[in-house]
């Protein structure tokens, strides 16, 4: 007696069907996705991936504004926000030598050094920041004289992003 196979139409419905949803499924999974723009992944990635601000201060109006910028930045990312306020210590003098007008003008975010823009950056490799926000003050005596010294140096050294305010003063 030979074996016969019976096919019913609903059950050759069902395999035509699940083979075409595999095959689908397997044409999605193994798709590469259409190339976006490396400016706008960058953008994207940027935005969203902001989670630690470092935000150096010195109690001036401009780096207040600092402090304003980088909480309206974080706001929607819950971003943490670190202060560090950098007391320049002469090379004269040892680091934990008493300087007590800046000292009690920083409070609680005081971080000792040398050079206050190794000290930011210093920080913002500890903190894993993502972002710095710094305020520059507004007056500018030369062309060349943008940037002081500390800002200059975390642009160009920072491990990070980094964005520079300028609070607009009208004269």
């Amino acid at each position: 007696m030979g074996s016969e196979i019976q096919i019913s139409f609903l059950g050759a419905l069902f395999a035509f069907f699940f083979a075409a949803s595999m095959g689908i499924l397997l044409r999605w999974m193994l798709h590469v996705p259409r190339a976006i723009p490396q400016a706008a992944a960058k953008a994207r990635r940027a935005v969203g991936a902001i989670k630690k601000i470092l935000v150096p201060t010195s109690g001036t109006i401009y780096s207040e504004r600092g402090i304003e910028l980088a909480c309206r930045l974080g706001e929607e990312q819950k971003a943490e926000i670190y202060l560090i306020n950098v007391i320049e210590v002469p090379r004269t003098l040892p680091l934990d030598a008493p300087l007590l007008e800046a000292e009690i003008r920083a409070g609680d975010v005081i971080k000792r050094g040398r050079i206050a823009g190794e000290e930011i950056i210093r920080m913002a490799k500890e903190s894993e920041a993502d972002l710095i926000v710094m305020g520059i003050r507004s007056e500018i005596r030369m062309a060349q004289e943008i940037l002081g010294r500390t800002s200059d140096l975390v642009l160009r050294r920072a491990a990070c992003e980094v964005i520079v305010d300028r609070l607009y003063v009208e004269t």
